[in-house]
């Protein structure tokens, strides 16, 4: 499918220079003389080489023909992560150089979405949010409020964080997928 470059947004796969490439920023200027253009940061999704490129406003690019299918974390194995089909419960595993640090987020029986081009796995959409265990933390401190400070926290699977001077480790904290950041105490 063709876009105007005004309709590219950070996450789109486009092919350009016939290769797959993940945007990773994009952004829109307007100098006060001259065309207005598209400015993106891209990485290769097969090579992992990052790029950038200047789209005009009026130029277009092709936004990559992709299958996505609903699957299921099941486990790791060394470097491989093994999802399954919600539908069909055919199994693939993936690397853990492509899921990067989507991989901390990742738990038995996560539901995910995961993007084939070509019947090959290219990545995955992980939810908005997670619900993680705190694995280690500076001890609470019985005086403490909702407050600016934070302390450093590191979860299960892993990922650090900063959370509230009033969470605990055992406690379980949902944290935004976006930016690993915390929300809030899980129910």
């Amino acid at each position: 499918m063709k876009l105007k470059a005004t309709q590219l947004r950070k996450g789109m796969i486009i092919e350009f220079n016939n290769d797959l490439y993940q945007l990773t920023n994009v952004m829109h200027i307007t100098p006060g003389k001259g065309q207005a253009a598209v400015q993106t940061k891209m990485k290769n999704i097969k090579t992992g080489n990052k790029a950038e490129n200047r789209f005009r406003s009026d130029e277009t690019a092709t936004k990559a023909s992709l299958d996505t299918k609903q699957m299921e974390f099941l486990y790791q194995d060394g470097d491989e992560y093994y999802f399954m089909d919600t539908e069909t419960y055919d199994q693939i595993p993936i690397n853990s150089e492509m899921l990067g640090d989507d991989m901390l987020y990742l738990l038995p029986n996560t539901k995910v979405n995961i993007n084939f081009y070509q019947n090959q796995p290219i990545g995955i959409e992980l939810p908005g949010t997670v619900i993680l265990k705190v694995t280690e933390t500076d001890p609470t401190l019985k005086t403490a409020t909702v407050t600016s400070s934070y302390k450093p926290a590191v979860l299960e699977t892993g990922l650090k964080t900063q959370v509230p001077p009033f969470i605990s480790e055992g406690e379980s904290i949902k944290v935004d997928t976006s930016d690993g950041k915390y929300l809030e105490r899980a129910k």
